[in-house]
């Protein structure tokens, strides 16, 4: 948890724009953050407890090494956004939709990704462990080096992604929608010698 300097508690910050904000060491709690616009605010060290971030939309805004704990993203947008370092417990993401920026090292372990859309997004040593993204859309994402174990991802889109560091034995790929060289990659770490006809 970042050590936070300032506190801000109980607000209704609904609608607000936070375009071009800066927060840095600042705690957020029970903030209603619901339907804000955020292009290119920042928040670097930051903590959210019970924020509700609820058809939010946010674009080029980076939050830099922040916790987010119990926190709602129903309907949220991230947009060319960077979460790099940022840890989410027991948060929610119905309908989430993500397109590109960075996410690399983020910590999402038994997140419910199961309606969330995540398009080209870099996401390199994320800690996806656990993540149920059943039927979810999880497309030409960046995931070397990512911790995937115990994930289900069945019935989900993974067309595109870097599936270099997903070991095939311990993830639920069934139903999956994976391209033609995934499907070699994936075969070739399961110990198959793969040649062509």
């Amino acid at each position: 948890m970042p050590q936070t300097e300032t506190e801000v508690r109980h607000e209704d910050w609904d609608g607000r724009d936070l375009s071009g904000q800066v927060h840095t060491g600042v705690g957020f709690a029970d903030v209603d953050m619901t339907e804000v616009t955020n292009d290119g605010g920042v928040f670097t060290g930051c903590t959210f407890a019970d924020v509700q971030f609820n058809v939010s939309v946010h674009t080029n805004a980076a939050f830099l090494n922040c916790t987010f704990t119990r926190c709602s993203f129903f309907d949220a947008r991230f947009t060319a956004c960077k979460l790099v370092g940022c840890t989410f417990d027991r948060c929610t993401f119905s309908l989430v939709k993500v397109e590109g920026g960075d996410w690399s090292f983020v910590g999402l372990p038994g997140a419910d990704l199961s309606s969330a859309s995540f398009v080209g997004v870099r996401m390199r040593e994320a800690d996806l462990t656990g993540v149920r993204g059943e039927g979810g859309t999880l497309r030409d994402l960046d995931l070397s080096g990512a911790s995937l174990n115990h994930a289900n991802l069945s019935g989900c889109d993974l067309r595109g992604c870097d599936l270099s560091s997903l070991d095939p034995t311990n993830v639920d790929l069934r139903g999956a929608v994976i391209g033609w060289e995934q499907a070699v990659q994936l075969m070739t770490a399961l110990g198959l010698d793969v040649r062509p006809d």
